[in-house]
């Protein structure tokens, strides 16, 4: 299975929960070799593997996804989880910073999202797995970064596509939609003030471990999961919920 994103945060988690299982993890990462190579160290199991590239780079992804599929013998689950926010607030930022943001997270977030999916799928000739990691953001909004949330919106729609397209191929289409979890992009923010106002919006008075998210990923991975195919999980803490 190939986790873009994998070097820290919820893809850590998620590499750790499928290895625990059994399986060989293609740990993507950007530009964090020293830290993914940490991580295939401490995997349990053999046979994981570090894999480079810039999700934003067309022709980086179709190479790093052949080369995770060539060390793992194919692809039998993607978890599209690497991301990107940048606070952009439409009154604040200049028209080129506005159109930088734009540009910047929707191809990584998207169109990466999307072509990763793409070159993932050529390995998947038995069927398999696509879990991507959105966001309670394309729900509910996301006023200081409308781009992230636009993403992850166009996010799940991509997932619900593919649902319907890839299910005559055997292979199922699932989304999972965080809330605030405790990661690296999300520590300044969870910073006294800020930190005690965002927990307070659940009513668990706190945000997820990145460890609840990557079990609800090994869910939709597993092949109990196949009839969820086209769903989006919600796990928010109830801190947004949606009809």
């Amino acid at each position: 299975m190939l986790v873009t994103g994998a070097s820290r945060g919820i893809g850590r988690a998620v590499a750790t929960a499928f290895a625990a299982e059994g399986d060989r993890v293609a740990i993507h990462h950007r530009g964090s070799a020293d830290i993914a190579e940490r991580l295939r160290a401490e995997l349990p199991g053999d046979g994981h593997t570090v894999v480079q590239a810039d999700i934003a780079d067309p022709d980086a992804v179709r190479r790093m996804v052949d080369e995770a599929a060539d060390a793992l013998g194919g692809i039998d689950v993607l978890v599209n989880n690497a991301g990107v926010f940048f606070e952009h607030p439409i009154t604040e930022v200049s028209y080129e910073d506005w159109q930088a943001a734009w540009r910047q997270t929707l191809d990584l977030n998207l169109v990466g999202a999307a072509n990763v999916t793409w070159c993932a799928v050529r390995h998947m000739s038995h069927g398999g797995r696509i879990v991507n990691v959105s966001s309670r953001g394309a729900f509910r909004g996301e006023p200081d970064g409308p781009a992230y949330g636009a993403s992850k919106a166009g996010l799940n729609a991509l997932g619900q596509s593919l649902a319907i397209a890839l299910a005559p191929h055997g292979i199922a289409v699932g989304t999972v939609a965080p809330g605030f979890v405790e990661t690296d992009m999300t520590s300044d923010h969870l910073k006294p003030p800020r930190g005690d106002a965002i927990r307070a919006q659940s009513p668990f008075d706190r945000v997820a471990r990145p460890e609840e998210i990557a079990t609800a990923v090994l869910y939709l991975a597993s092949p109990a999961a196949e009839w969820s195919s086209g769903t989006i999980i919600d796990l928010n803490g109830a801190s947004y919920l949606r009809s």
